[in-house]
């Protein structure tokens, strides 16, 4: 079985930066596709990033290219998001998921994976 734990979140001013944290805790993330996916009120869930097992494939949604950065230590069962620049509409709570099934070439922002955090709020604001 497979937990998954959030951290990082917080309050930030614009253009500020957080590094968020996904930690698998169980039988690790190694042959896992991760993706992170944002919520804020009143709107849908919105895949943000992703990063297959291997490193081999990362997307990122068009709003966050160039300022957020997805990378995995795999020896640490982590997957990381930096996210430098930060806008208000970045706000929300950020969620990792995980699954075993899209192999080393492909995964998808949107949310069909199998495992699921319980999220760490991002705020941002002066």
């Amino acid at each position: 079985q497979l937990q998954l734990v959030e951290s990082g979140g917080g309050l930030v001013q614009p253009g500020g930066s957080l590094r968020l944290a996904c930690v698998g805790h169980g039988i690790g993330l190694l042959y896992d596709a991760v993706g992170w996916f944002r919520q804020s009120p009143g709107k849908e869930r919105e895949g943000v990033s992703c990063i297959t097992s291997g490193s081999e494939t990362i997307t990122y949604a068009d709003s966050v290219k160039g300022r957020f950065t997805i990378s995995r230590d795999n020896a640490k069962d982590t997957v990381y998001l930096l996210m430098n620049n930060l806008k208000p509409e970045d706000a929300g709570v950020y969620y990792c998921a995980t699954d075993r099934g899209y192999g080393g070439s492909y995964c998808p922002l949107t949310p069909d994976y199998d495992n699921w955090g319980q999220g760490t709020e991002v705020t941002v604001s002066s």
